[in-house]
């Protein structure tokens, strides 16, 4: 029976690689943006909510978080940036839009879409899924409200924000920047294996993403030391994204299409909210930073990790920055929903 089963989701992951290749390939012919991303996740989206039971076994996913992080870590250069030294004012400025988000939905959600005020907070929650599934059960809200809105958010951000970008002008690289020397395989290898090592590590000290973010790390380093010179081969690197984008789209696994209708205007109308609340904050701190605002809009728009770091990379971002930002907001969060949780508790 495990041999089975072990055969069966093979085969599921191959049918569902397929059908995200096909629908980055079907992204790239009707030209659109970052189509590595937006157009798996939008084939998968349909097919899953369609009843295609399609899934991507766990190794395969870290290891394409693995390939990406690596990728994206290669693109770092020792130059110093004139930006880091202003990142505390980016950091204070995404705290603050975080507070700005949960208030602003949280009455937008309870006075026009009957969602008690507990269950409003968290389905406004700005990501960490996990952790808001498990408050909701404690606090016995409508944790199948709060998954759809939050699986949406995330569907959401990843197809919206490069439209959006696209429409006010940003440019939008078509793969992660490429380098003029690629990096040997023995250096490619080294690099996988300390991120293999390393992403377990992080993993138990909780960091989110952990292969992404330990690759990214690990290739960072090793190119800041000039120890690994070169980037990534590029189809390795379109590959990786386009498995990002499949499981974008396979998050919506187990909702239902009666499921979505009751919940999606909610889900948009909040999601739309979030993301014009984080463009507001954005734009000063570009100006500030002195950096483009398609970056810091990336590095604010509360997607999923992996997916926005990888846009940030194919923006063409500091990858430091946009991956700072995002764990910030993943460490705010587990702070900032207990303490209005209770205030909410009572009334306030």
């Amino acid at each position: 029976m495990r041999k089975f089963t072990s055969e069966n989701a093979v085969v599921v992951t191959v049918l569902t690689l397929m059908a995200g290749g096909l629908g980055a390939a079907l992204g790239w012919a009707v030209g659109l943006p970052l189509f590595q991303l937006t157009g798996p996740a939008l084939l998968v989206s349909v097919l899953v909510l369609a009843g295609a039971p399609l899934r991507v076994v766990v190794p395969l996913r870290d290891a394409a978080f693995l390939l990406v992080g690596i990728s994206i870590g290669a693109g770092l250069n020792a130059q110093a940036r004139e930006a880091i030294l202003r990142w505390p004012l980016a950091f204070l400025a995404l705290a603050v839009s975080l507070v700005v988000i949960l208030l602003v939905n949280r009455a937008l959600l309870s006075r026009f879409f009957g969602f008690d005020r507990r269950a409003a907070l968290l389905a406004s929650s700005p990501g960490h899924l996990s952790f808001v599934v498990a408050l909701s059960v404690s606090y016995e809200a409508d944790a199948t409200r709060i998954v759809v809105i939050q699986t949406i958010r995330v569907l959401v951000m990843s197809v919206v924000v490069p439209f959006a970008l696209t429409a006010v002008g940003a440019e939008m690289s078509t793969a992660l920047p490429i380098a003029p020397v690629l990096m040997s395989w023995g250096a490619f290898a080294a690099l996988v294996a300390a991120g293999a090592v390393f992403g377990p590590v992080l993993k138990r000290f909780k960091v989110p993403a952990h292969f992404l973010i330990g690759g990214m790390l690990v290739s960072a380093l090793a190119h800041l030391l000039e120890l690994t010179p070169g980037g990534v081969h590029p189809l390795l690197g379109l590959a990786g994204l386009v498995v990002i984008g499949t499981l974008i789209g396979t998050r919506f696994s187990g909702i239902t299409l009666t499921q979505l209708r009751q919940t999606f205007f909610a889900a948009f109308t909040s999601t739309s909210v979030t993301l014009l609340l984080s463009a507001a904050f954005a734009i000063p701190v570009a100006w500030f930073l002195i950096v483009p605002v398609s970056h810091v809009v990336v590095a604010f728009a509360p997607g999923g990790l992996e997916t926005m770091i990888a846009m940030g990379a194919l923006l063409g971002a500091d990858a430091g920055f946009v991956a700072g930002c995002h764990l910030g907001r993943l460490l705010l969060l587990p702070v900032l929903l207990p303490t209005m949780l209770a205030r909410s508790s009572n009334g306030q």
